[in-house]
């Protein structure tokens, strides 16, 4: 039985690696996600059997339960939510994979000291690793729970609608804390040798773990989003990964460590393709002009046209690049851009889709928008290679994307944008620009796109205004 136990969580292991690999190219993700599914399985199945092997006799009721009603929760979640809220449920996994590394280690903490009243220090108790990793599960779980939650309200709009709230004299708040957390959770592990000293130490770090994950993410803006929710993920996976070690298991460590390093590297890209250094995002503030506003945020010499005048350029266009922005998952109109672009097809046009890495709400969002509405993948082109075929494009269709197509990212070193890579819509022969209205978008700035000669705004819902564009096209 130990034998097939090894096996079952070795191969669970590999599993996770393999569905990862999978993971990184859109044609193949959903499958790792499956193969990843796979591999949660086993690790509880050959968890299960290793404490059936340690606990003889053992009663399983609510283990299972707990499977039972977590299954009935993530399916409900998985079935009923809407593609425009799916960064608030990888928000919340997030904060819910930190909680749960958290309360592991406070169980252990329960059951190993304070339940049989040991007396010594936690690391004299449970050993110098395991105290040391209890605690920074405690903290990082913590950071990652509140953090999260922080995370959601503003993807929500709830929380001043996502914008950055710049307490006095944070940074020095934060320092300090941080500085509390490693003092006391040293004194917890090393130096508290009374059960209640104990017991008051970690429940002081509890504390500034889940306080420090609240004031290091309201700060950030909305438009640093992606990049904060694929960090906290990265510290979902540090937490189970340090959780690993409190409890000994080397198939929750390797798992934490792949989450963490994956989502590390993913928040490092994110960050290069907004030309910005972590440590700036982490600052906060994106989309907040303390010092004033850069230039000004009237618009002049605006061309708007309406979806008749867009289809009779489109039905001699040759070339078509598909814009697509959070404005399009908003107005859950993938479908009806997939209906569009099949026209075109049909008339002789080449269609493609530009995929900006901070395009909408989280990392792949628009790619997974998209696959959704079954758009072919080799369609959705990534930005490096998609930028030089702008100028000989025909035509470029803007769907509720602002900030990524901004040409003042290129010209003006006032701006808050300023270096971060763009799409290049605006070399192309002619743009078209759906948006509701001319409000700026997160970075909280003038789009002067908009008033470009070869660029026409196209006013109203997004799902609509195609839907427009195809009844026309049909007619034509």
């Amino acid at each position: 039985m130990n034998t097939i136990v090894n096996i079952v969580l070795l191969l669970s292991a590999v599993l996770f690696i393999f569905g990862l690999k999978q993971l990184s190219k859109v044609k193949t993700a959903r499958r790792g996600n499956t193969i990843a599914a796979v591999a949660m399985l086993l690790a509880m199945v050959g968890t299960l059997l290793e404490l059936q092997l340690k606990i003889p006799g053992m009663n399983y009721t609510w283990i299972v339960g707990g499977l039972v009603i977590g299954a009935v929760i993530g399916a409900v979640f998985a079935i009923r939510v809407a593609m425009t809220s799916m960064p608030e449920m990888v928000a919340l996994f997030n904060g819910f994979g930190g909680l749960a590394s958290a309360i592991v280690a406070l169980s252990i903490f329960w059951k190993r000291v304070v339940e049989p009243e040991t007396a010594g220090t936690v690391a004299a108790v449970l050993g110098t690793p395991p105290a040391v990793t209890l605690g920074l599960s405690i903290l990082v779980g913590g950071i990652t729970f509140t953090g999260s939650i922080v995370a959601l309200l503003k993807l929500q709009g709830t929380l001043k609608k996502g914008a950055p709230i710049l307490l006095p004299g944070r940074h020095l708040l934060n320092i300090l804390l941080g500085i509390s957390a490693i003092g006391v959770g040293g004194w917890f592990g090393f130096g508290a040798t009374e059960l209640s000293v104990s017991i008051t130490s970690i429940i002081g770090l509890t504390a500034i773990s889940l306080v420090l994950g609240v004031l290091l993410v309201i700060p950030i803006g909305g438009a640093d989003m992606p990049v904060v929710v694929s960090l906290l993920n990265s510290y979902s996976g540090i937490a189970a990964s340090m959780a690993g070690f409190v409890i000994n298991d080397p198939l929750l460590i390797i798992a934490g460590a792949l989450v963490g390093a994956a989502g590390l590297i993913l928040t490092q890209i994110m960050c290069v393709a907004m030309n910005r250094s972590l440590a700036n995002v982490l600052v906060g503030g994106f989309g907040v002009q303390e010092s004033g506003p850069q230039g000004s945020s009237e618009y002049s010499g605006v061309t708007s046209c309406g979806p008749e005048e867009a289809a009779m350029l489109l039905e001699s266009a040759q070339s078509v690049i598909f814009v697509p922005g959070y404005g399009l998952a908003v107005a859950q109109a993938q479908h009806t851009v997939r209906e569009l672009a099949s026209l075109l097809e049909a008339n002789g046009a080449k269609v493609t889709y530009a995929i900006h890495p901070v395009a909408g709400r989280m990392p792949g969002h628009m790619n997974v928008l998209l696959a959704e509405a079954d758009v072919p993948y080799e369609q959705l082109v990534e930005m490096d290679v998609i930028n030089p075929e702008f100028k000989n494009t025909d035509v470029s269709i803007v769907v509720g994307a602002n900030d990524v197509v901004n040409p003042v990212a290129h010209k003006d070193p006032a701006s808050p944008i300023y270096g971060m890579p763009i799409l290049n819509v605006h070399h192309s022969r002619s743009v078209f620009i759906i948006k509701r209205s001319l409000s700026p978008g997160y970075a909280g700035i003038k789009n002067e796109l908009f008033e470009y000669d070869n660029a026409m705004m196209v006013f109203g819902d997004a799902k609509k205004v195609l839907q427009g564009m195809i009844n026309e096209f049909k007619e034509l």
